[in-house]
């Protein structure tokens, strides 16, 4: 595939990148698109940024599909990752996170009091 305009170009480029799951470099070789370029677009026309970022769900939506039919093919690694990061509010945690409700700065501890040795 070899657009010539501007919006073929990027058109080109962002189904280069759903296909490639985000991978930019992959995605502009796909479409014959500079990084460059692609990376001036992400500057200069927000529709554009909000397709590629739109896009990085689609990624993330694919990564989930896959960890949960590795869920369900039994795989003891995904499960453990899954209840690790989604289920912490159920007691699947293995540290501690202490909310602190007022932070201070640590008066006790200066400069003057630093061991360097």
């Amino acid at each position: 595939m070899n657009p010539t305009n501007t919006t073929d170009k990027k058109k080109a480029l962002l189904e280069a990148l759903e296909k490639s799951l985000g991978v930019i470099t992959q995605a502009c070789k796909m479409a014959g698109v500079h990084r460059s370029t692609h990376y001036e677009w992400m500057k200069t026309d927000p529709e554009y940024k909000t397709a590629v970022h739109e896009l990085s769900e689609v990624a993330l939506d694919f990564a989930e599909s896959h960890l949960h039919k590795l869920i369900k093919d039994g795989n003891p690694a995904a499960t453990i990752f899954f209840l690790k990061t989604k289920g912490k509010g159920r007691g699947y945690i293995e540290r501690q996170e202490i909310a602190v409700a007022e932070k201070k700065p640590l008066s006790w501890f200066t400069d003057e009091n630093a061991d360097v040795s």
